[in-house]
């Protein structure tokens, strides 16, 4: 076992379950979340940020491939950012429900793509 997933598993150990998804893209990561809607302002968002959204869409692609992970209110494992979030090997969890009303702008979050689960790091 590899450092990182061994902190990885310490810290969800020691962290809050604030959300469950479906599991779209597997992998782990944390990261600091940033709100982003469609069309919204993608300038803040920097390389390792998590995405957070309700759907994305093809104007996002560019803040996707810089996202650690990324988290959506709505989808499936067929949905546009479930695709995109496999080809780009990065964890997802789509369909949450209310992701964006419960993760705040800069949060650490740890995103479980293999559970489909979100752990609030603060």
């Amino acid at each position: 076992m590899g450092l990182l997933l061994i902190y990885l598993i310490y810290m969800k150990k020691q962290k809050k379950l604030i959300l469950k998804g479906i599991a779209a893209s597997s992998g782990n990561a944390q990261g600091k979340a940033w709100i982003i809607m469609p069309n919204g302002n993608l300038a803040d968002f920097k390389e390792g940020d998590i995405l957070v959204t309700t759907l994305t869409d093809p104007t996002m692609v560019t803040v996707m491939i810089k996202a650690s992970a990324i988290v959506t209110d709505i989808g499936g494992i067929t949905s546009h950012p479930a695709i995109l979030s496999r080809e780009m090997g990065i964890p997802a969890v789509v369909g949450t429900k209310k992701a964006t009303k419960v993760i705040k702008n800069g949060t650490s979050i740890l995103v479980d793509g293999d559970k489909g689960e979100i752990y609030a790091l603060d």
